[in-house]
């Protein structure tokens, strides 16, 4: 199941997927937590020090690398050089599964042991002094598009992403690449609007988004969510002194977090494992498609000198022996 967390700065969606991170692996699921928020603070809330967070290999570092791997022996693609962020798997692409090993895992994902369990992390890397005036985040979050767009999950295996700040999560076609939406809302009208906004641009491309309140102090705070928010409210996060010990440095055990927070994760598994059986391998691969001929039109072929339309393969579908399953 591919799962993202989005939010408006300081909602604490890194905080909550961080959570929802460490509840999986303590079930014994198979789990890559991704970090694509631009202030890359996923591997500290997963319990490393700010110097291995800084030491994590960069997956926009090794874009040229990846893009040669996945690439594979798909004869619509003639060159790694060739590909861009959006560009789709084929018939002879090499796809990516959340338990294997492969060179993209071995240069880029780094275990991170738990007191419950343990998961992989991929970190696109910060945006650094290099990068400004020059270069977008964008193109950084391009490669976790890519990985995306050629990674086949099963049941109970899980990618959890937590996204960039704010409605950047929905500047690229990334924000379609996920089965369920965790979208993080806090109890205040700034929070609201977040929300607002972020369902109208989830509407049109049928992204299944719902809301986990945060923050939420008391009954006055849950009623203006419910009044606000409506049916999409899905839970509520209450006051956490775990959390506050693990944001002062400390490395609480995960099974004394407070009953009630515990129960929330497993509400949000619950609705990620019923995400799972309406995903719909046809529209994934089509919504793909859409985003690379959008790309390619307004930049892409443009930049390469091609058209990168002639690297779809219409007659392929990731994930198609899911749809072969089903009629079984």
């Amino acid at each position: 199941m591919k799962i993202a967390f989005v939010g408006k700065g300081g909602s604490g969606k890194t905080t909550l997927s961080a959570l929802f991170i460490r509840h999986l692996a303590a079930a014994g699921c198979p789990v890559i937590a991704v970090d694509a928020d631009i202030n890359q603070h996923l591997g500290p809330a997963l319990g490393l020090t700010d110097d291995q967070a800084a030491a994590l290999p960069s997956l926009g570092a090794h874009l040229p690398q990846i893009k040669e791997y996945l690439r594979g022996s798909n004869p619509l693609i003639r060159s790694a050089e060739e590909m861009i962020k959006t560009t789709p798997p084929g018939r002879g692409s090499r796809l990516l599964r959340i338990v294997e090993e492969n060179p993209v895992y071995a240069a880029c994902a780094r275990p991170i042991a738990l007191d419950e369990g343990s998961v992989r992390l991929l970190a696109t890397g910060a945006f650094t002094e290099d990068d400004l005036g020059v270069a977008c985040y964008h193109s950084k979050v391009g490669a976790v598009e890519l990985l995306l767009n050629h990674l086949v999950d099963g049941r109970e295996e899980y990618v959890v992403t937590d996204m960039t700040a704010g409605s950047d999560s929905f500047a690229s076609g990334l924000f379609t690449r996920f089965d369920l939406t965790f979208l993080v809302v806090e109890p205040t009208r700034k929070g609201v609007s977040v929300y607002r906004q972020y369902k109208e641009y989830a509407r049109d491309f049928g992204v299944a988004l719902r809301v986990v309140g945060n923050k939420v102090q008391g009954p006055d705070d849950l009623a203006f969510l419910r009044r606000e928010v409506g049916e999409d409210l899905l839970t509520t996060f209450g006051h956490s002194d775990w959390v506050r010990r693990l944001e002062q440095g400390a490395e609480p055990a995960l099974r004394t977090l407070e009953p009630a927070n515990r129960a929330v994760l497993e509400q949000l598994r619950n609705q990620a494992d019923e995400a799972y059986g309406a995903r719909d391998p046809r529209r994934y691969t089509r919504q793909a498609v859409h985003f690379h001929l959008r790309n390619a039109e307004s930049w892409g072929n443009a930049k390469l000198g091609i058209d990168l339309a002639t690297q779809v393969d219409e007659g392929f579908v990731l994930g198609a022996d899911e749809l072969d399953a089903a009629h079984v």
